[in-house]
């Protein structure tokens, strides 16, 4: 039996970040280290080494990330991360600014139920070693995480480390409030401009790569 081929008028989006030697990550994580252990001509193969966090590049959090017995990376089906996709615009947006109900409700459906959604903050752009980068971006609000759990959500994302910014005590709430729920959560894609081309009908797919009992993992979000 033949493969089937995807429909000639379907585009494919790569949200994802590269992840590089010593490349941006959340600042209290090692850095990223990508030896290169092997190469040719004179060992005639090539082989890099991983060395960074499992909460680098573009990533996901399962519930284990913040609540103790919660649910790893694993211990979802490969079917949760696959779904029908919202995208909220929120590139005007300050730095610092806090994603509340006020922001979302206008951007979103009354029926979220089973969908994924994506905060564009434009931050996914401004990746960088930087203080502005690392400690005010734009964040999901404790009021906004509940918003939209209560919406019956399964993925929320944002294109940023952090889906609750860098300070408490909003951070831990909104890691406490969406994981509380049995909700992953993807941080750091980045939105391409082309991203509106797709608006309907779109599905979102980050799948994580096999690792047991981790809380969460790299993954290529498209």
């Amino acid at each position: 039996r033949r493969a089937r081929l995807p429909p000639k008028h379907m585009r494919i989006f790569d949200l994802s970040q590269p992840v590089t030697d010593g490349g941006p990550n959340c600042p209290v994580h090692p850095p990223v280290q990508l030896p290169r252990v092997a190469d040719h001509p004179a060992d005639g193969w090539r082989m890099e080494v991983f060395q960074f966090a499992s909460h680098t590049g573009t990533h996901l959090d399962a519930p284990l990330h913040k609540l103790a017995g919660g649910a790893s990376i694993d211990q979802f089906p490969l079917e949760a991360f696959v779904g029908p996709a919202h995208v909220v615009d929120l590139v005007g947006v300050g730095a610092d600014h806090p994603i509340g109900p006020d922001d979302l409700a206008p951007a979103l459906p009354s029926d979220l139920s089973g969908t994924i959604v994506l905060l564009n903050t434009g931050w996914g752009h401004r990746r960088a070693k930087s203080d502005e980068w690392h400690y005010h971006s734009p964040f999901l609000s404790p009021a906004g995480a509940e918003w939209l759990v209560a919406r019956g959500v399964k993925g929320i994302g944002i294109d940023h480390y952090s889906i609750g910014g860098s300070r408490d005590p909003d951070n831990t709430r909104t890691h406490e409030i969406v994981p509380g729920a049995s909700v992953w959560v993807v941080e750091g894609p980045c939105f391409p401009d082309g991203r509106r081309a797709a608006a309907e009908g779109r599905i979102f797919q980050p799948p994580p790569p096999n690792f047991p009992r981790f809380f969460g993992t790299p993954c290529r979000a498209v």
